[in-house]
């Protein structure tokens, strides 16, 4: 038996990826660890080999934080083709219907997507992740099975629309920008316009530009960002800390309360809700902590 691998010695922090067409968020991961020499790599929100653009990874320690940092809200960009649906509701599935759309007004195309707006029940994707009886949805497609994924309660915060564009015969593209919860499928908001409006719809192109706090302009193909991560400092890399407080309020701790919170003890109450992340006067984080009671409790902590 070959011995265990021992990681390399690299900070803990985030990679702010910006992921190219093709590869899967594991690809991505993978080459994280190669270029890092580390095994403890991951990702928080998975985008979809077509998608660009914003991909948190997690090294180290930081890989704590990822739990959190999936339940943010993302932002994309996204073209939706109108007069045509697919069995993947994106340009890489088999086109399933074509039913022409150059009558659709502006008007009627806004209004569509302005319906997909707010708290929704949402329909997955059939070859999204979802899970079905233990088995991912997109392998029960296929293996040729036939069922039907349950409505999830969404949020789409703002969707605007950009552009319309009618330079193909018969169909309809449609720029917008979508800020949501996670969760929501972007490929299902072009789906159910295209229904409402009787031509179908899919989508031909997708970027996150923003996932939580972190933005497109912040981030670098893997390459860079681990490279970045490596010197200690550069565009593509958030250090532990910096990562923590962008998304939770800062709580300065005392050394001594840094060591309690080190040994799983409480300290006492903020007075303030949710988690806060606990920093010691040397600016290392100790600790996600909330208040539960008199006194604050380690949610997430962050060995020294």
């Amino acid at each position: 038996m070959s011995p265990k691998r021992v990681d390399a010695d690299v900070p803990p922090g985030l990679l702010l990826v910006d992921k190219g067409p093709g590869m899967t968020s594991h690809d991505v991961v993978a080459l994280a660890r190669r270029a890092l020499s580390v095994r403890k790599v991951g990702h928080a929100g998975t985008l979809d080999p077509m998608a660009t653009g914003v991909l948190v990874l997690g090294v180290g320690a930081a890989t704590r934080l990822l739990g959190h940092l999936s339940g943010n809200d993302k932002t994309y960009a996204a073209t939706v083709r109108l007069g045509a649906t697919t069995v993947t509701d994106d340009r890489e599935g088999d086109v399933l219907t074509s039913t022409p759309a150059g009558h659709l007004t502006d008007e009627q195309v806004r209004a569509a997507f302005a319906a997909q707006t707010g708290p929704l029940q949402q329909v997955p994707s059939s070859v999204s992740a979802v899970k079905v009886d233990g088995v991912r949805s997109y392998d029960r497609v296929r293996a040729g099975e036939e069922f039907e994924l349950v409505a999830r309660s969404v949020v789409v915060r703002a969707l605007d629309v950009h552009r319309i564009d009618r330079s193909t015969p018969d169909v309809v593209d449609v720029d917008v920008t979508v800020t949501c919860s996670t969760g929501t499928y972007v490929r299902a908001i072009a789906r159910d316009a295209g229904a409402a409006l009787a031509v179908g719809g899919h989508l031909t192109a997708l970027r996150r530009t923003r996932s939580g706090p972190f933005d497109e302009a912040d981030a670098r193909p893997v390459a860079e960002a681990a490279e970045a991560l490596l010197a200690g400092a550069g565009p593509g890399f958030v250090p532990l800390t910096t990562a923590a407080t962008a998304v939770f309020p800062e709580r300065r701790v005392t050394a001594e309360e840094a060591v309690d919170l080190g040994h799983g003890k409480r300290v006492a109450a903020s007075g303030r809700p949710g988690l806060q992340a606990a920093v010691d006067p040397d600016g290392r984080l100790v600790a996600l902590v909330e208040d539960a009671g008199p006194t604050a409790r380690v949610g997430v902590g962050f060995p020294a």
